[in-house]
């Protein structure tokens, strides 16, 4: 774990690296006023030489040849202006070049933007991550330290450590997702749960395959029938006294989707082991909240089970009645996250919260819509979402408003259930597919998150790494913290 300390004043500094933040046209950031004067023309020459100008996706490192107390300088580009993202992108870059650094200064803290350091804490362990696990040769990050260095050095470090937690979570949540399907059954994700309760205190419920049945969960029961691992439905109950709120959030738990008895083409089930990645969202979101004592109640559920060809899987054409009783024609397997969304959003309901936000990889149609990194955002409350895409921008995650019309309702319609799984042709597939879900929420305030596509990380990029992304923890926490007056 790096541990982050203040390290007095720049000019009396010393150690193996500093890093100084400059903006676009080389214009000096906090510290590398001083790195510049110190170092001379010498500085200027050199950078020239190796085209850094400062841009924001540019990173330059140096020795220092004796001219400072510091053996190696990097040099950060932030770009025209910095902002919390822009902070967490250049650490981010920094952390993934600094990998090999034991103990690193810093000046960011320095710049004028409200919870730098926490930015980029947040973003330097995140560049850092790498899921080595089956690796026969993993190469750990060797950074120890990472010390402010400079004015107001104490604050940043008090700063830096929430964002060490945050990260923290991040990191559970990919580590969740990247784990193969193999090695993260539904009771063994459920024993992750419990370890997360007994570190922070949340109270865990797990329901086992006997719960499922007798407490109506239909939807997941049908879903989980041609699998040989037995399904869970775990709850994480974050209660504080004086809660200044009450929030649920209902995370889609798909370890693997072979796509059942709609069986997907063997290219398109080589990510489905991240199929449950708005599952570990909440894990890695709880997990934060509790750890940073966020003074809202929060109810986190994630219904977890694979959906497997098993012989007695769920065939197209039979019905699923769910928790509240409302019941579903599956006339597509493969659509399966909203089935046990269905269970987990009517559980969530019954608590009455002020409002229950869900995260799925649900569909492919959004993912088509909306690219890579930007999820899709649909409700029954705008305010309610309008505060959740807040929170995502303010966190650095990109949520685009989606519409929920009630004429395409009909779409869903089926000849002998309450609806079907599946809509009347290929078009507006991701809106049928929260139309389901709304019929499932009551009147409470209701917000779906379609992350179908950042929740794989589609290359190494500043924070980000290839692969499980996390997304969704961020924007999490940031909503509660937002809640409880804390940003």
């Amino acid at each position: 774990m790096i541990e982050f300390g203040a390290g007095g004043g720049l000019s009396e500094a010393s150690g193996e690296a500093l890093a100084v933040p400059v903006f676009a046209e080389r214009i000096w950031g906090p510290g590398a006023d001083w790195v510049a004067e110190e170092l001379g023309t010498w500085l200027d020459e050199y950078l020239e030489e190796v085209d850094f100008s400062g841009k924001a996706d540019q990173i330059v490192s140096l020795p220092t040849g004796g001219r400072l107390r510091f053996r190696t300088l990097f040099l950060v580009g932030l770009g025209e202006e910095a902002d919390l993202d822009g902070v967490r992108q250049a650490a981010g870059w920094l952390g993934g070049k600094t990998n090999r650094v034991g103990d690193l200064a810093t000046t960011f803290h320095g710049l004028a933007v409200d919870g730098a350091a926490r930015a980029f804490a947040e973003g330097f362990l995140l560049g850092q991550y790498r899921f080595d696990k089956y690796r026969s040769e993993p190469k750990p990050s060797l950074t120890e330290t990472v010390r402010f260095v400079g004015g107001a050095a104490e604050a940043a470090v008090v700063e830096a450590r929430v964002g060490a937690e945050l990260a923290r979570a991040v990191a559970l949540a990919r580590d969740l997702v990247n784990e193969p399907a193999a090695g993260k059954s539904p009771e063994m994700m459920a024993a992750v749960a419990r370890r997360v309760g007994d570190e922070t205190g949340i109270r865990i419920v797990v329901h086992d395959e006997e719960d499922i049945a007798r407490e109506g969960f239909g939807g997941l029961a049908g879903v989980a029938a041609g699998a040989h691992r037995p399904a869970r439905m775990v709850e994480f109950w974050h209660e504080p006294e004086n809660a200044q709120a009450f929030v649920a959030f209902v995370g889609k738990g798909i370890v693997f989707d072979s796509g059942g008895l709609s069986l997907k083409l063997p290219a398109a089930m080589e990510t489905m082991k991240t199929d449950m990645s708005g599952a570990a969202a909440v894990f890695g979101a709880m997990q934060a909240i509790a750890a940073l004592k966020i003074p809202v109640k929060v109810l986190g559920i994630t219904p977890l089970t694979e959906n497997m060809p098993g012989g007695g899987a769920t065939r197209p054409g039979d019905v699923l009645t769910a928790r509240n009783g409302k019941t579903i024609e599956v006339l597509n397997t493969d659509a399966e996250g909203r089935l046990v969304l269905a269970d987990g959003l009517a559980l969530a309901a019954e608590s009455q919260p002020d409002v229950i936000i869900d995260l799925a990889t649900l569909t492919g149609a959004c993912h088509v819509a909306l690219g890579d990194k930007i999820a899709g955002g649909w409700t029954n409350n705008e305010v309610w979402r309008d505060r959740v895409v807040g929170a995502g921008a303010a966190a650095g995650e990109r949520i685009w408003p989606m519409p929920l019309p009630s004429d395409y309702r009909k779409n869903i319609d089926s000849t002998i259930a309450d609806m079907k799984n599946t809509g009347n042709n290929r078009y507006g597939g991701a809106i049928n597919a929260a139309l389901l879900l709304a019929e499932f929420v009551g009147e409470v305030p209701w917000v779906h998150l379609d992350i179908a596509g950042p929740a794989r990380w589609p290359e190494d990029e500043h924070y980000q790494r290839q692969g499980g992304s996390g997304f969704g923890v961020r924007t999490l926490v940031a909503f509660v913290e937002d809640l409880a007056g804390r940003r």
